[in-house]
């Protein structure tokens, strides 16, 4: 069975510095996975107004599968990579479509400042409540 899970070590984190690196670490398993969230990207960032109003395109441009191209579009707008916009949203000129979303980077952030926050020492109280954490796990 194929692993689709992502891979967070903090080593390979650290090295990524393109877009092809980060669809490895997004989509370790899967080439045709990785080519698609590529295409999507690239498609979407260098739109006009970085919208697209579907991406079936993409995956008919780039000769990809469209179920395939679902499978990661799911995977990216749950990630919060991308987001889908109604035409009812005065924002984007009431345009049905896809765009970037900023949910991922801000996720990210929080989860960088948890972690640093966690790592304070704010007194015994706060000992004691962490340690305490034990017997509830």
């Amino acid at each position: 069975m194929v692993s689709t899970k992502i891979e967070v070590s903090h080593n390979k984190l650290a090295r990524i510095q393109d877009l092809d690196e980060l669809a490895r670490i997004l989509f370790p398993s899967n080439r045709n996975h990785r080519k698609i969230f590529v295409a999507i990207f690239v498609e979407l960032k260098w739109s006009k107004d970085q919208f697209l109003p579907a991406l079936e395109p993409i995956a008919d441009q780039y000769q990809l599968s469209r179920r395939v191209l679902e499978t990661v579009r799911a995977k990216m707008r749950r990630l919060g990579l991308i987001d889908h916009v109604s035409r009812f949203n005065q924002k984007y000129g009431y345009r049905e479509g896809w765009v970037f979303s900023n949910r991922f980077q801000n996720s990210l952030r929080r989860l960088a400042d948890l972690v640093a926050k966690l790592l304070e020492k704010r007194g015994v109280l706060q000992e004691r409540k962490e340690r305490d954490l034990f017997g509830y796990l």
